[in-house]
């Protein structure tokens, strides 16, 4: 399919641009297959660059012979283009319509991207395995890696690559993967250097309604702990929902297999709600009524705040049981690609300076959510503003980027970057502008 089949009207003059609290621009409206841009000619005046899958939706308004049209995009901006001529609105919404609804992953802004500078870093290689193993290994000789996953056929969503206890090998991994849902078996996600424990995460056991034991299961985790000490196992999941798992063949880990494990509950909201509280948050955000009460009233109601601290909660015992307790935890819920690696990533940010460093930081990205297997395409396929409601959308990256920047206003001097970092991220992850944030991160990128 060639991009230029689905542009009808490729250039219109004298078209108007506002945005909110920014002066309007009069210019040139061009259409191109990955992105809308506006430009007025001048010097000092901004240029609009809109990638196309950053829209969320669209509204057409006409006035006579002008038309308007609405744009909302993903990152919550709204923008509004005042087009003269009718038949130019309607070839332009059209337009931006067919090209912001591509199916294929391969017709993406990234895959066309040519730098116009030199690169001097290849992003794609800056966070690798065997880079995080060499630090690790520099304090620890207590674990390997592993390429049991090295086709993916183990684990789709899991990289190719996964560090495991050393008395661990790997024909007893494979027998840990078939007891795990979608054979997410527990993986090392931190090191803590002042006392040696750790944090690992997987999914939910496939224990069932008849309680099926795994004993590999059993001395994989056992691995993680040191003589006479015990371990937490931090389940998102509340106690009813994880019963209610069981019933359909997943489960939790049973005390009587696991007794020098203590298992806590700590119910954190996933998909569908989580999307439903962003959509309500956005219409708060978004009410013109300028009333103080009734924007509480609407911020109260949507619970994005009460997700916030349920989050915070499970992620500060995380980090208490591995600091203070002096004991490794095992973080899950049922799958372990999203309130999983929410509670993980942010517990390392608490417990490890590094982390709280620009490029620490990227890396924690990289290793806890994009090597993690967090299905970004699916969840970020649209954002607050679209009709259509997908039930694997939710906003759960950027739960995640608002609990760090809650962290970071308490702490401001903890931190090497600043809400600017945090909002290109967001920005980043729903827009695609690269492909990092493209996929659902298994085996068929």
């Amino acid at each position: 399919m060639e991009f230029v089949e689905l542009i009808k009207t490729p250039r219109v003059d004298n078209v108007i641009l506002h945005r909110p609290f920014l002066p309007t621009v009069e210019g040139t409206l061009c259409l191109t297959g990955h992105h809308l841009i506006l430009s007025s000619r001048q010097d000092n005046t901004e240029e609009l660059w809109l990638l196309h899958s950053n829209i969320d939706s669209i509204e057409k308004r006409f006035t006579g012979s002008m038309g308007t049209i609405i744009i909302r995009c993903k990152d919550l901006r709204i923008i509004q283009l005042d087009i003269p001529g009718m038949d130019e609105c309607l070839n332009i919404s059209s337009s931006i319509e067919a090209l912001s609804s591509l199916d294929s992953v391969t017709l993406m802004y990234p895959f066309f991207y040519r730098p116009m500078f030199e690169v001097i870093e290849e992003g794609w290689h800056s966070f690798l395995p065997e880079q995080e193993f060499a630090l690790l290994n520099s304090v620890t000789d207590e674990w390997r890696l592993s390429y049991v996953n090295k086709d993916y056929s183990l684990c789709p969503s899991y990289p190719q690559i996964v560090t495991v206890p050393k008395s661990i090998d790997d024909e007893l991994l494979k027998k840990v993967a078939m007891f795990r849902y979608l054979g997410r078996f527990p993986v090392l996600s931190y090191y803590h250097k002042k006392n040696g424990m750790v944090m690992m995460r997987s999914s939910q056991p496939l224990t069932g309604t008849n309680g099926r034991r795994c004993k590999e299961d059993e001395k994989l985790i056992n691995a993680t702990l040191r003589a006479g000490k015990r371990g937490y196992i931090i389940d998102t999941r509340s106690i009813n929902a994880a019963q209610q798992a069981r019933a359909r063949g997943g489960g939790f880990e049973q005390e009587v297999h696991y007794p020098q494990w203590r298992r806590i509950h700590k119910s954190i909201e996933r998909c569908n709600i989580l999307q439903e509280s962003f959509i309500k948050l956005v219409e708060a955000c978004t009410d013109q009524s300028h009333s103080v009460d009734r924007w509480l009233s609407k911020l109260e109601a949507s619970n994005w705040l009460t997700h916030v601290k349920d989050i915070l909660t499970a992620a500060c015992l995380a980090a208490q049981c591995v600091d203070r307790e002096g004991a490794s935890v095992l973080v899950h819920g049922s799958e372990g690609t999203d309130s999983t690696l929410q509670v993980t990533s942010l517990a390392q940010i608490i417990l490890d300076p590094s982390s709280r460093s620009i490029r620490g930081f990227e890396a924690l990205i990289e290793r806890e959510w994009l090597q993690a297997g967090h299905p970004f395409q699916l969840r970020c396929a649209q954002s607050a503003y679209s009709s259509s409601k997908q039930k694997a959308e939710a906003p759960t990256f950027m739960l995640f980027l608002d609990c760090v920047w809650q962290i970071q206003r308490q702490f401001p001097c903890s931190f090497e970057f600043n809400e600017l970092f945090l909002i290109m991220l967001f920005e980043h992850s729903y827009a695609s502008q690269f492909g990092t944030y493209l996929g659902n991160n298994e085996a068929e990128r």
